[in-house]
């Protein structure tokens, strides 16, 4: 696998993290017990943190790539593993 390749994959796992773990760590006015300001929304967030966010999924897509190569390195799990139902051809 191209050197190139690996760092696709690894920037689609970034951005497919980043939205997974959008929502957790978050707390609204209401949780924190602070004021809103007139015509906030009831759901915004009073403790966004991107740089925390970011750095959570970089950490986890790095994992995610690594298991990924090493599975096409390795073949531990082939097209053939995925075949759940039908005929099987080995």
């Amino acid at each position: 696998m191209q050197w190139t390749s690996i760092l696709a994959i690894y920037f689609l796992f970034l951005v497919f993290s980043a939205f997974v773990l959008l929502p957790f760590g978050v707390r609204t006015h209401e949780e924190a017990g602070v004021e809103k300001i007139p015509g906030q929304a009831e759901s915004a967030p009073v403790n966004f943190r991107p740089g925390l966010l970011i750095l959570r999924a970089a950490v986890l897509a790095a994992v995610a790539t690594a298991a990924y190569v090493s599975n096409y390195i390795y073949g531990w799990i082939t097209a053939q593993d995925l075949i759940f139902w039908g005929p099987t051809v080995r």
